[in-house]
């Protein structure tokens, strides 16, 4: 399948300017998408935009990741219902690297090829024109009245916003137009991709181009990602899931992907995954044989995981999940890091001791009924370790009279209980 036809047997697009299949099918392109810079890392909100500027570059094409340091000052309307803040030029900067370090991981930047990948930040052209410049140069070849009929604005303008609309946001689709046509000038850049609230800003582009540079460009969209349940892909009770890892652990990205429904399994693994589509019909084939065994979730898990973080990453998240729903082994528990361990028992109860309390040994008893509340008495301690239910670090206590050293420690500061199959207690020796 070309470019074009395996969007469409993936799902993934949603308007699509006519000309544009011939145009890829003529001669390499170049392609742009806008990513965000309010925060130093992309989320799992920008990962369809950045698996279509790779399935661009697999294609032959050309990929240009813009971002955008001079909107981000501006703030888009699109899908929006209220002005957000505008960042810094301090913060921006930041933010812009910490993108391009993430993209650097997706797209080939690097290689002698014609269609290796290019980063471009719009404030680079934009802080050297005056505002009027812009007016003069710019606005006058696009009308109010076609600046007015995008649904963008017209959402803003009409009965979903009490708070209407700024001057600054109603310009933000003439910078994001100019971006477009300096592209094309430039870059030689006739397309340009993005989820499907974009496309009244790409086609202001695509209008700019024709009225100021007697030009053709074209325009593309993919449909934003959403969950069969209503609820807004991309965000748990946490927040957002980030493509960073300081900011979402590879344990919680790999549960994110593994803990979402069938028919969402269904649709992401095509838009998420570079499976070709032979085996992801054989994957969903026999996941609606066998459900319960949750094939699609855990390919989808590992694929992504690990083309986002690493295959150590994935198998550390696996391991790490083994330990909380109770396959794990003392092995896997002594291995993960102290990030992980931590991710993987957020919620768990948690006592502190002192370190010294462990320098000769502590008993048992004294450790969890005296020192911590883990069990109300040293009677029902004794009575679950008799009945085989206590472990500590995924081994079972034999022993009434265990003594517990500083060489239990987990991390050299952990001691995690187990009572029964679901309870876990973490001692936090200090």
């Amino acid at each position: 399948m070309n470019f074009i036809e395996d969007l469409k047997w993936r799902g993934m697009i949603h308007d699509i300017m006519p000309g544009t299949d011939e145009q890829l099918e003529k001669e390499m392109t170049s392609a742009y998408i806008g990513f965000d810079p309010t925060a130093d890392s992309l989320h799992v909100g920008s990962f369809a935009q950045i698996m279509l500027l790779k399935r661009f570059q697999m294609a032959g094409h050309k990929p240009i990741a813009l971002v955008g340091g001079a909107t981000g000052m501006i703030g888009d309307p699109s899908g929006k219902s209220q002005e957000r803040n505008l960042l810094d030029e301090e913060t921006l900067n930041k933010n812009l690297e910490g993108i391009k370090a993430q993209l650097s991981r997706f797209l080939d930047f690097d290689s002698d090829a014609p269609n290796r990948a290019e980063i471009v930040n719009n404030y680079d052209w934009m802080k050297g024109i005056s505002f009027l410049e812009f007016i003069r140069d710019i606005g006058k070849h696009l009308t109010v009245n076609y600046m007015m009929a995008k649904d963008s604005v017209k959402k803003r303008l009409g009965s979903e916003s009490k708070s209407g609309m700024s001057f600054t946001e109603f310009t933000y689709q003439l910078v994001q137009g100019y971006d477009f046509f300096r592209l094309y000038k430039n870059k030689d850049c006739k397309l340009q991709m993005g989820g499907s609230d974009q496309w009244g800003n790409i086609t202001t582009g695509t209008e700019l181009i024709r009225r100021k540079a007697s030009g053709s460009a074209f325009a593309l969209t993919i449909p934003l990602v959403t969950k069969a349940d209503g609820s807004k892909f991309g965000k748990t009770e946490d927040g957002n899931v980030w493509l960073d890892a300081n900011y979402t652990s590879p344990y919680k990205f790999y549960q994110f992907w593994l803990n979402v429904s069938d028919e969402d399994a269904e649709k992401y693994i095509k838009i998420f995954t570079f499976l070709s589509k032979e085996e992801i019909e054989k994957l969903i084939a026999e996941h609606r044989e066998a459900p319960h065994m949750r094939l699609l979730q855990k390919t989808l898990a590992k694929e992504i995981t690990t083309m986002v973080h690493s295959e150590a990453e994935y198998e550390a998240a696996v391991n790490a999940s083994a330990i909380l729903f109770g396959k794990g082994t003392a092995e896997q528990l002594a291995a993960i890091d102290e990030k992980t361990f931590l991710a993987v028992f957020e919620g768990v109860p948690q006592h502190t001791i002192s370190i010294q309390d462990l320098e000769s040994g502590i008993d048992i008893s004294e450790l969890l009924a005296e020192k911590t509340d883990v069990f109300p008495s040293k009677g029902e301690l004794r009575r679950t370790i008799k009945g085989g239910g206590l472990s500590l670090n995924k081994e079972k206590i034999m022993q009434q009279d265990a003594s517990i050293s500083k060489q239990n420690l987990i991390n050299n500061k952990y001691l995690l209980f187990q009572k029964g199959k679901k309870n876990y207690y973490l001692v936090v020796a200090e």
